[in-house]
């Protein structure tokens, strides 16, 4: 019980110091590594809580899918963060009333769970037969009664992932690119020269 104490504090201080740093990073690319190094953090947790699969969503949804894609698109713009900078100060007022405005709303739900009763809370991930995980009762259910949606729904993630890539795909003049069907139309004749070179002479002569 001490090591699950210890495990728990542990990883929650990484969380939260985690996602302070995804703000406060000057760097878009660190930003987001803090956010895997976040979500990470968190699937501990939910492992803690016996709750597998929704550790699993997060490594391999958030870490796997969003935050990589995240990071591509943060390393493929190229983007003046300087001059985003500049207009910091302007929405810094909006900012503060929607932080705010979330901290109240965190601070009244943590108030009312800490005023019911321990008989209301849930104390542990209820599983629908004996013997059996979370996780192989959700993947009892998607993967029987709702497999096309989760299908589809995996369908959409791909065509926004590479809708993604797309659209923050810029040919810039000068950088050469390869052209797979120029490449695989070559035959010989295109392909290679035959130069006749003659005794003691050198190919550039």
């Amino acid at each position: 019980m001490a090591l699950q104490a210890i495990a728990f504090y542990l990883m929650a201080t990484v969380t939260v110091a985690a996602a302070l740093a995804v703000v406060l990073a000057r760097n878009p690319v660190h930003s987001v590594l803090f956010l895997i190094a976040a979500f990470f953090s968190a699937a501990g947790l939910f492992v803690l809580l016996g709750a597998e699969f929704l550790a699993m969503l997060l490594v391999v949804v958030y870490v796997g899918a969003v935050a990589v894609l995240f990071l591509f698109v943060v390393m493929m713009l190229d983007v003046d963060f300087a001059a985003l900078r500049q207009g910091f100060a302007q929405y810094l007022p909006i900012g503060g009333v929607v932080a705010g405005i979330l901290t109240i709303e965190m601070v009244m739900v943590a108030t009312i769970i800490a005023t019911k009763g321990a008989a209301s809370r849930v104390t542990g991930p209820q599983a629908s037969l004996p013997d059996v995980s979370n996780a192989e009762t959700i993947g009892r259910v998607l993967y029987t009664d709702y497999v096309y949606f989760f299908q589809a729904a995996g369908l959409v993630l791909l065509v926004a992932m590479i809708g993604a890539i797309v659209l923050t795909l810029r040919h810039k003049p000068g950088v050469k690119r390869q052209n797979i069907a120029r490449q695989t139309a070559r035959g010989p004749k295109s392909g290679m020269t035959i130069v006749d070179i003659q005794p003691g002479a050198g190919e550039g002569e």
